[in-house]
């Protein structure tokens, strides 16, 4: 049979030919571009004393360009990696684009270009938007990657080992939007009696068709024992979700394709493309070397410490993510944190509505660290939020020029003025002294505990309640007034509050890295005490430090002038 089809081959018409060989290179990997993020890291043996913290966001899909929705998720993954980085962890940060599925194909074809083509054009402005907003992570996964062709081959072997994936036959509602399987309870027929997804809203399609499936309903109580480890799935409220789910009885799940062929062929069959899902997620075990899991790097930073996503793709991750792991004999990851949607002025966001925000032109805007902070202190992590250019423009006039901004220049202007830049030595501390230093000295415990749970706009509530309580100090001090009373006195004042303003900076940081660093430079604090451990308590800012001239980090948002 063999020397037959070869002998048919040869015989076929050029034109064929050609297409079948064209064909055959659509289903190789991509090679794309070597992502150029350089890793300031230590080598492996130099952080073997750091606890691990391996930390991702989801993968953006590239069908469009990114909207302020990823930007969201990746700054609040960023703040929280930094967070951790700076309180002594050792810190890996994945994020990147999800590149396959029928969705790409579709989108694509109807812009006249293949499926790589649209990714060329598109990844590229998901990479910048990380980079815009501030981001520190240590790698960008693409999925048409070869390495995770490689991963994603393997995760389905070994579950196909396991006895968990069997040939069947697929007939139910798919919606190619969500890249996600309804069943006829989850649907429903809109005004324009249109079937959708009663969740998400999006048109759903009957399909029919040859499919592997994977056995999830053997894991319905496993998933249920995952469930009762403590804060596995934050918010609770996504728990109770995906729960009630799971003890709503599960289904086996169709993990294959044979409609479309842009995606990951399934292992020793040229006819079946893996699940989208199936290859997504893998992403996560592709960025720490699987499938080599008995390299240090994997034994490292597996299993995750924290994957942070959308709430509307919980069930995929809570879910299916911890099945696939369970069967392939991985460990499960230890948290799944899912903030919410980002809502322009109450609506949500969507291309028909044409509200749509792109993230550049936020941050040419307000500029990148003020966006980072509006988003972080605005919205509880974790729940929907709302944003608008009053909003912001709020935040950056009131919180960071007016609150902080406004205390550092003037404390460092005066330092500058009375004490020739070098900061004074204080005297005895009074009890006014004692209790701002006191309330600085606390924020540490504070920011740790809801950091725990990822309540990052309490992180920022708890610094700002001291930005608000050093602002009462100073004026209540009125150093101003004591040059020639008490210029003894005034030093004191001048030096706690540039101890307040040090603790503030290093807190501020995950945040606002770039303008808290600005504030650290201006405070003269070297780069190897710019972390957590220099909060211990014990520590203070170096008297007799020679500060550098201050200038306005926080400039306050002024509308522009509208052109005649």
């Amino acid at each position: 049979m063999a020397k037959k089809a070869k002998s048919k081959a040869k015989k076929a018409p050029p034109a064929k030919k050609k297409k079948a060989a064209k064909k055959r290179a659509a289903r190789k990997p991509i090679k794309p571009k070597a992502a150029k993020f350089k890793s300031t890291k230590p080598a492996f043996a130099a952080r073997r004393d750091k606890q691990p913290f391996y930390i991702t966001t989801a993968i953006s899909y590239p069908n469009g360009p990114p909207h302020i929705g990823h930007a969201y998720e990746a700054i609040a993954t960023d703040a929280i990696a930094r967070f951790m980085r700076l309180d002594g962890y050792d810190v890996y940060f994945l994020t990147g684009t999800d590149e396959h599925g029928q969705k790409i194909q579709q989108t694509g074809a109807k812009e006249g270009l293949t499926p790589a083509q649209l990714l060329e054009r598109n990844v590229p402005r998901f990479k910048a938007m990380v980079e815009r907003m501030g981001c520190s992570n240590d790698d960008f996964i693409r999925t048409t990657e070869e390495r995770h062709h490689r991963a994603s081959e393997e995760i389905w072997r070994r579950m196909e080992k396991n006895g968990d994936i069997y040939l069947g036959k697929y007939a139910g509602w798919y919606s190619v939007r969500d890249e996600a399987y309804y069943a006829e309870n989850e649907t429903q027929l809109n005004e324009q009696k249109v079937r959708v997804s009663s969740k998400t809203g999006t048109p759903v399609d009957w399909v029919e068709e040859e499919s592997y499936f994977f056995k999830l309903s053997a894991y319905q109580q496993k998933l249920l024992d995952l469930f009762a480890t403590p804060n596995f799935v934050l918010p609770k409220e996504r728990l109770n979700e995906v729960a009630s789910f799971v003890r709503g009885g599960l289904q086996d799940l169709s993990i294959s394709r044979t409609t479309f062929d842009w995606g990951i062929r399934v292992p020793g069959t040229d006819k079946h493309i893996m699940y989208v899902w199936v290859d997504a997620l893998t992403n996560y075990l592709t960025g720490v070397g699987f499938p080599d899991d008995k390299s240090e790097k994997f034994k490292r930073y597996w299993p995750a410490a924290l994957h942070v996503i959308g709430k509307d793709i919980v069930r995929f991750h809570a879910v299916y993510w911890p099945a696939f792991l369970m069967s392939a004999g991985i460990d499960v990851p230890k948290r799944i944190f899912s903030h919410g949607f980002l809502f322009n002025r109450g609506e949500k966001m969507s291309k028909s509505v044409g509200n749509v925000i792109d993230p550049f032109a936020l941050a040419d805007a307000y500029g990148v660290d003020p966006l980072r902070y509006f988003f972080l202190r605005e919205v509880p992590f974790g729940q929907d939020g709302n944003y608008s250019h009053e909003a912001i423009v709020n935040r950056i006039n009131a919180d960071l020029a007016n609150d902080l901004g406004n205390l550092a220049q003037r404390s460092l202007s005066m330092i500058g003025k009375a004490f020739g830049g070098v900061l004074p030595e204080p005297g005895a501390f009074t009890e006014t002294d004692k209790t701002i230093l006191a309330s600085a000295d606390a924020m540490i415990g504070i920011a740790r505990e809801h950091m725990k749970t990822q309540q990052l706009h309490q992180v920022l509530n708890a610094v700002w309640a001291v930005v608000a309580d050093a602002n009462r100090y100073f004026a209540s001090e009125a150093p101003w007034a004591l040059a020639k009373s008490n210029p003894k006195r005034q030093g004191t004042v001048l030096y706690v509050t540039a101890e307040v303003l040090r603790r503030i900076s290093i807190l501020s940081a995950p945040t606002i890295p770039t303008s808290a660093a600005n504030l650290l430079d201006q405070l003269a604090i070297p780069p190897e005490q710019r972390n957590f451990a220099a909060l211990d308590g014990a520590t203070r800012i170096t008297a007799g430090a020679k500060l550098p001239p201050p200038s306005p980090v926080f400039p306050r948002y002024v509308e522009p002038e509208e052109k005649a």
